[in-house]
């Protein structure tokens, strides 16, 4: 089966391997929230990208492999719903921006700056700084040695735009000077985007509309 991330909530999740991970998406919650597991394809550890809701969902998508880690890509409540059960379930750490933790449920074991890295197993990924949508939102960049970058963007970059960031012009200007800088300017258009809410992308297909979002401010 091809991989399209089309999922639904209460629906099949989707899955796809690149050469060192298996990524499998999933929607939970009563607003569509993305939720990814990563399986490292040599080791079988395991990272969860935003517990975002419905914990019996998420630990059966993790299955016997259990939980090293939980990764919050930014402190808005919705993203982390399920956090304190699936922690206590599974003793995972906790990891998430700096600049974001006190917006947590529970403390982090792990606070990213840009540039940091985090490991799956064998994968490596680099934790992005991209502050608007939420002081400390993080992104995470996975290129695969063997493929496409892969980029997980939380809230912060959406098939037609950026994030949220309530007409606040100072968030936005941050928001989109960060995720220009640090996702476009330095990824190719074959990079592919898993936001955190709704279907993915790629940046070949965004990068064209660059300049209107930057005209339109949001």
């Amino acid at each position: 089966m091809t991989y399209t991330g089309a999922v639904t909530a209460g629906g099949p999740p989707d899955v796809r391997r690149t050469s060192l991970l298996t990524i499998t998406k999933a929607s939970v919650g009563d607003i569509d929230n993305n939720v990814y597991l990563l399986r490292c394809r040599t080791t079988g550890e395991q990272l969860l990208i935003d517990a975002a809701d419905e914990p019996t969902t998420l630990l059966a998508l993790a299955g016997e492999g259990g939980l090293a880690t939980v990764f919050t890509t930014h402190q808005h409540w919705d993203h982390h719903r399920a956090l304190p059960q699936v922690v206590e379930a599974t003793g995972a750490r906790v990891v998430v921006g700096r600049d974001d933790a006190e917006g947590l449920p529970l403390p982090a074991d792990v606070l990213l700056d840009d540039g940091d890295v985090v490991r799956v197993g064998k994968a490596e990924l680099t934790a992005r700084h991209l502050a608007g949508h939420s002081p400390g939102s993080i992104a995470l960049v996975h290129r695969d040695p063997r493929g496409h970058a892969h980029v997980f963007t939380g809230d912060s970059l959406f098939p037609g735009g950026v994030g949220n960031t309530q007409k606040d012009p100072a968030r936005f200007r941050s928001l989109f000077h960060d995720v220009k800088t640090k996702i476009f300017d330095v990824l190719p258009d074959d990079t592919w985007i898993y936001p955190g809410h709704g279907k993915d992308t790629t940046l070949g297909a965004e990068r064209p509309h660059l300049d209107e979002w930057h005209s339109r401010g949001w």
